[in-house]
C-alpha cells in the first residue's frame, strides 16, 4: 500500500520571503536597509515563473539571468569569492546541462554553490521515481550519484529546507540542492 505524498503548488511571495531568510543568514547585523540581501542566478524557467515575476522587481534581491548554467554556476563562484550571498534557480533540464560545471566548480573547487531546482512535468503526489518525465525521475539519483545533499519543497511546510541547505552548502563548501516539486503558485 503507497500513501500518497502531499504536494501542492507553494505560493510565490513564501518562497521569495524563503530565499530572503537564507541571504539574512549569511550577512552580517547591521547590513545597510538600502543594500540587497543576495543574487538570484537564473536561466528562464517557467516552473518558477512566477517567483522570477516577483524577483524582477524586489529590492531586496539582485537578479542576474543568465544564457546557461554552465555560466550561472561560474558568475555564481565569481559572486561568492567576492563575498556576496547567492544562490541559483534553474529548472531540472539545467541540472543536467551544468553536470560538469557542477563538479568541477562547486565539487572539486569547494565553491558553495546553492540550486532551486524546479521539476516541469512532476505529476503531484507521485513518487519522483514513478515520473513519467525522464528529467523528473533521474533528478534525485543524478544528485545522489555526485553526492550532492538535496531536499524536496513538496508543500509550505517545507520552506524552512531552503535557509537549511543554502546554509549547508556554505558549511561543507560545496553544492546543495532544494528540488520544487510542483510550479509555483501566484
Amino acid at each position: 500500500m503507497t500513501t500518497e505524498l502531499r504536494t501542492e503548488s507553494i505560493p510565490a511571495p513564501l518562497i521569495v520571503e524563503a530565499l530572503k531568510d537564507a541571504f539574512r543568514w549569511e550577512r552580517p547585523e547591521g547590513h545597510p536597509a538600502t543594500s540587497p540581501l543576495g543574487w538570484v542566478l537564473t536561466v528562464p524557467d517557467t516552473h518558477q515563473r512566477s517567483v522570477l515575476r516577483l524577483l524582477t522587481d524586489d529590492p531586496d534581491i539582485r537578479l542576474l539571468t543568465c544564457s546557461t548554467e554552465d555560466e550561472a554556476n561560474a558568475i555564481a563562484a565569481g559572486l561568492y569569492m567576492g563575498g556576496e550571498p547567492v544562490l541559483m534557480l534553474i529548472q531540472h533540464a539545467g541540472l543536467y546541462a551544468s553536470v560538469n560545471t557542477l563538479r568541477g566548480v562547486a565539487m572539486d573547487g569547494r565553491v558553495p554553490s546553492f540550486y532551486l531546482i524546479g521539476l516541469l512535468g512532476r505529476q503531484p503526489g507521485q513518487e519522483l521515481s514513478d515520473s513519467r518525465s525522464s528529467m523528473v525521475r533521474y533528478a534525485e539519483p543524478l544528485l545522489e550519484t555526485f553526492g550532492v545533499p538535496y531536499a524536496r519543497l513538496e508543500n509550505a511546510d517545507d520552506l524552512p529546507r531552503i535557509a537549511e541547505y543554502y546554509r549547508l552548502s556554505r558549511e561543507q563548501m560545496g553544492p546543495t540542492a532544494v528540488l520544487v516539486g510542483l510550479e509555483t503558485g501566484e
